[in-house]
């Protein structure tokens, strides 16, 4: 993965105190367990994990200019946020990560679609999260995405 930017590097050294330490852990975590491919920015106040337009160059369907996101994560107002789109794309990832879950973790999962919110830093299953990020390739992120939401523009 490319250096950090400076942007990100603040945003990290300014989380809150009480986050500070789970946030950096889960950080190192997911960028550790993912392919080195993946790339990491920082924009609108959060890390995103993502294809590089060199690698995918349609870029994002919703804003092609745009590298094709994976991860984020969030330091959000009251939890740590880790958005996970493999999560909202693979059902079968889905049920792994929440049986998974409830096997290894005392706390309930607090889960939107793809939001994973962590109100207890302390709790974080760190681990998990890893091993959450390890599951997915970039091509099978490629693939998947483009199976669940890039319209097929072809004629047969």
């Amino acid at each position: 993965m490319k250096a950090l930017s400076k942007q990100l590097e603040a945003f990290l050294l300014e989380l809150p105190d009480e986050r500070k330490e789970a946030f950096n852990k889960l950080f190192d975590c997911i960028k550790k367990s993912l392919d080195s491919k993946f790339e990491v920015i920082f924009e609108k106040g959060m890390i995103h994990f993502c294809v590089p337009l060199s690698i995918y160059p349609k870029g994002y369907h919703c804003k092609p200019s745009s590298p094709l996101p994976f991860i984020f994560m969030a330091n959000q107002k009251n939890f740590i946020a880790v958005y996970h789109m493999g999560l909202y794309a693979n059902e079968e990832l889905l049920d792994w990560f929440v049986k998974a879950y409830q096997k290894n973790c005392s706390d309930k999962l607090d889960m939107g679609k793809s939001c994973i919110r962590f109100k207890k830093p302390a709790n974080t299953p760190f681990d998990l999260m890893g091993e959450l990020a390890s599951k997915m390739t970039m091509s099978e992120w490629v693939n998947c995405y483009e199976s669940k939401f890039v319209k097929n523009t072809s004629k047969a």
